[in-house]
């Protein structure tokens, strides 16, 4: 943080005679630890942001994981290869009749011997089955197309992500910048209050002024110094708030910000594309991933077509006649078979929960496309507003130095005019507080230009221009 002197004539005055103002300053100095400090750009300070804020690290991993994803849809391109061993110590009972498809009872294949005992004889299996499916009319391809749509939404995410934190961090910046000018005008208030105070003291000492005048002359000292503690408290609760965007501990975090106590040049903004906002293109890629949804729903009620191939091996230490071949009989597989097959399946009833699928992700496109215009109505009100701000922040800068010149001109003569007895320590005091008043005023009006600026670059959706020109 760098204090801006005060040139009024009350404060030359006394600079170097104030040990309160010089005890003050450097308290203010150690407290900030500015001696260590590397002051930063508003372009340095959205660079941190951007590298140490949290959001945008989750939302870049996210984006990978869509990345990955069009890796996982594309394996569906693959065939399926299922390998199975088995062995097994059962007994060999079997009867006939009907079993509906289940996931309890073991199935058991071989004759019917009439027999039921608890004799067990060892069963192996060995196989594989390789499963392709040659067409699929076209739900693959839509489901990659939905995975790439997901990467691209990610994709958005992340640089929303990024255009919110950089947004974030020049508000801050801003707000921060703001402080310190109130800090400064303060003060110069103390400085004022001090010198009055000398003022009052020297003539009721002389008794040319009654003792009231001196206490009232130190109520607005005390006055003026409770507005220093305010005025710092600001500045450290903004430090803290910009240190949580690019992760810098409070303590050493400075800025340089001379360009933002100027006036930038009078321009007249450009028409702005709200669509090409990071947030209208986010909602945008939302909308392009719903649609990819869809089409990938209506390819779902088509037959499927599987060429399949199995080869395995069986062994068993029963026999057909119900004698058991005992020993290890069994425990390795002895008779090969091998098949090669194309089937079809189709899931007829399914049509009617498909078609409200269908009906219920056409409602979500056309919710996130009245979205997306709601998005660009917003945008737009906040242009207005901030051309509106930038028009009225622009004639309010054009009127403070008149504000300054005249409020300084009125101490100048309230004081002349109670030191020569003509007038009262209130129109000191009175024109002490408007002098401070008006120099916060000036020095915020610029700051003010600057943020109205920032909230049509924001409004637009490049903020680029900006910092660089703010950081100049």
């Amino acid at each position: 943080m760098k204090i801006a002197p005060d040139f009024s004539p009350a404060r030359n005055e006394t600079q170097m005679r104030s040990p309160h103002a010089l005890t003050l300053a450097i308290c203010l100095l150690a407290s900030g630890g500015l001696a260590a400090q590397t002051p930063f750009t508003l372009a340095q300070a959205v660079d941190a942001a951007l590298k140490n804020y949290p959001s945008i690290r989750v939302s870049q991993e996210q984006l990978n994981a869509a990345a990955a994803g069009i890796q996982l849809a594309r394996t569906a391109y693959l065939p399926r290869i299922d390998a199975l061993a088995q062995e097994n110590r059962a007994t060999r009972n079997n009867v006939f009749g009907l079993l509906l498809p289940q996931s309890v009872i073991p199935s058991m294949s071989g004759p019917v011997i009439g027999s039921n005992n608890t004799g067990t004889v060892w069963g192996s299996a060995l196989g594989a089955l390789a499963t392709w499916e040659p067409f699929d009319f076209g739900l693959r391809e839509a489901n990659v197309a939905i995975a790439e749509a997901s990467r691209a939404q990610s994709a958005a995410t992340v640089k929303r992500s990024q255009f919110e934190v950089a947004a974030a961090t020049i508000d801050s910046y801003l707000t921060l910048v703001a402080a310190q000018e109130m800090v400064r005008a303060s003060q110069a208030g103390i400085d004022r209050a001090e010198a009055i105070l000398r003022t009052t003291r020297a003539l009721s000492d002389a008794e040319l002024r009654p003792g009231a005048d001196t206490s009232r002359a130190e109520a607005e000292l005390a006055a003026a110094r409770t507005q220093m503690i305010q005025s710092r408290q600001a500045v450290e609760v903004s430090r803290a708030t910009l240190s949580q965007f690019i992760g810098t501990p409070p303590q050493q975090i400075a800025v340089s910000a001379q360009g933002l106590l100027q006036l930038p040049p009078a321009q007249t903004p450009a028409p702005a594309d709200f669509k090409t906002n990071p947030l209208a293109i986010e909602q945008n890629a939302t909308i392009e991933q719903a649609q990819a949804q869809l089409r990938a729903t209506e390819r779902s009620y088509f037959p499927k077509f599987a060429v399949q191939g199995a080869v395995y091996a069986r062994g068993t230490g029963a026999a057909t006649d119900g004698e058991r071949l005992g020993a290890l009989n069994g425990m390795a597989p002895t008779v090969q078979d091998f098949a090669v097959g194309f089937t079809v399946t189709f899931p007829i009833m399914d049509f009617a929960a498909l078609h409200a699928k269908e009906a219920v992700q056409s409602a979500n496109i056309r919710a996130q496309s009245a979205r997306v215009d709601q998005i660009v109505t917003d945008l737009k009100a906040r242009w207005n507003v901030a051309l509106a701000q930038l028009n009225g922040a622009r004639d309010v800068a054009a009127n403070t130095p008149v504000q300054v010149s005249s409020a300084r001109t009125a101490l100048q003569q309230a004081n002349a005019r109670y030191e020569a007895g003509l007038g009262t320590i209130d129109q000191v005091a009175e024109a002490q507080r408007l002098l401070t008043q008006a120099e916060i005023d000036d020095a915020l009006s610029h700051l003010s230009v600057w943020r109205a600026l920032s909230g049509l670059a924001t409004a637009a959706g490049d903020i680029q221009p900006f910092v660089a020109e703010a950081s100049r």
